[in-house]
């Protein structure tokens, strides 16, 4: 068996419905396994299922997105896995459960995962100076790689620059420094003390790992994350352009803007995309099993091995409520653990509790609304599934959420983009 350190392993998956990890790894320390929560083999109630789907039509219709693949793991219940909608508004290709999409912000979950990792083996320290790596970008010497994970760099973000580009010219190859640069180039706030959603940390971050070790982030994420939790569907694509699989793929779309609104029965297709645009912040794919998979032991399995990483959140913003906090690469939502965010033609969210293994997990095929619309929708769908009933011989845990889920159902029809005819002539 391959030398393991503490926090590297590798895992066997048991069935994807029920979320089974079996992790063990041999050391010179004593061995370490997982055991996730028994998870029922069934479906979650009739009442919960069509309260979920409700749901995720209203998120259809508000996003402009003709299609979604969703996953609820309610270990005590039950479990909804289902693919809803079409690959184009009216055609007739549904979507499907086995079709992979992009992760878009999960992917900084799994940069962080590979921090951890080659720390764990001696390749580099929390506390290294983003410069011992990353050269040529002035006044980095007082950031570390922990804080480019952790979101306290004080980095602008790329992302409102480089938007024009990624929809114009979706096949275009990025250097990670490159992309970088127009975060850089924003104007700064606190190092250490405030969180930032930067695009621009995550990128050099998987920058400055792929130079330490000297792998690429795609083999790295391999090594340190799919490969170990035996993800089969997931990974960081090469960086030519292509869809996020050469099997079934989610098509992804965004819409184009008219007098008045949008042109919702004609989204722009842009599935074919290089993974570069998003790199080590945003350019991961996966398929809904996969991805709850990884949720799941991304809470309760990161969490045990690495108590620290999640323990001291700050808030993400100065107005946004107590309970949504960041920190360790994820998004924290009350006890949940996760992430979400929008790439090119999709936006994702994956949460899952670490104490009872709870887990949700969706995205949409359209990303003109950014990843609000997901993560309202995975906040709503955890709201209705965390209160399905114990499956006969189950327990329901003390598990709860801040939050309604009429309180997200409502949001998400009060962002709704308006959908009009283009003009003609």
């Amino acid at each position: 068996m391959q030398l393991l350190s503490s926090r590297r392993f590798r895992a066997a998956a048991a069935g994807a419905a029920v979320l089974g990890l079996v992790l063990t790894g041999c050391t010179s320390e004593p061995e370490f396994s997982y055991e996730p929560p028994a998870q029922v083999d069934g479906a979650l109630p009739d009442d919960t299922v069509a309260a979920m789907e409700a749901a995720v039509a209203n998120a259809l219709t508000a996003s402009g997105a003709s299609g979604a693949v969703v996953g609820v793991w309610a270990p005590w219940s039950g479990s909804w896995v289902t693919g809803v909608g079409t690959q184009e508004p009216g055609g007739a290709d549904e979507i499907s459960t086995d079709m992979a999409f992009r992760v878009a912000d999960v992917t900084r979950l799994m940069t962080c995962d590979v921090l951890y990792g080659l720390v764990d083996d001696g390749v580099v320290d929390l506390d290294d100076p983003v410069p011992d790596y990353v050269s040529g970008v002035p006044n980095l010497q007082d950031i570390t790689l922990l804080d480019l994970c952790n979101g306290t760099a004080g980095l602008g973000s790329s992302e409102a620059v480089a938007k024009s580009a990624w929809m114009n010219t979706p096949e275009r190859v990025w250097a990670p420094l490159e992309l970088a640069s127009y975060g850089l180039g924003a104007p700064r706030g606190a190092v250490h003390t405030t969180y930032s959603n930067s695009d621009t940390a995550y990128l050099l971050l998987g920058l400055a790992l792929e130079r330490a070790s000297g792998m690429t982030a795609s083999e790295l994420i391999a090594e340190y994350v799919t490969e170990p939790l035996g993800l089969a569907n997931t990974s960081l694509p090469a960086a030519a352009a292509a869809p996020p699989s050469t099997g079934p793929a989610m098509k992804g779309h965004y819409l184009s803007p008219v007098e008045g609104g949008y042109n919702c029965a004609a989204p722009v297709d842009i599935t074919t995309l290089s993974s570069s645009s998003g790199f080590t912040d945003s350019g991961a794919v996966s398929t809904i099993e996969d991805l709850g998979r990884y949720a799941q032991a991304e809470a309760t399995l990161r969490t045990e091995q690495t108590p620290d990483r999640f323990a001291s959140p700050l808030p993400v913003a100065a107005d946004t409520p107590s309970w949504l906090q960041a920190t360790g690469g994820a998004v924290l939502v009350g006890s949940m653990v996760g992430q979400y965010g929008w790439t090119p033609g999709y936006q994702t969210a994956a949460y899952s509790d670490p104490a009872t293994g709870f887990t949700v997990a969706v995205s949409l095929n359209d990303s003109t609304t950014g990843g609000t619309t997901a993560a309202y929708l995975a906040w709503e769908l955890a709201a209705i599934a965390s209160k399905a009933p114990a499956a006969e011989g189950q327990t329901a845990p003390e598990f709860g959420l801040p939050f309604t889920a009429e309180q997200y159902h409502e949001a998400i029809a009060a962002s709704a983009i308006p959908c009009v005819a283009p003009a003609e002539g």
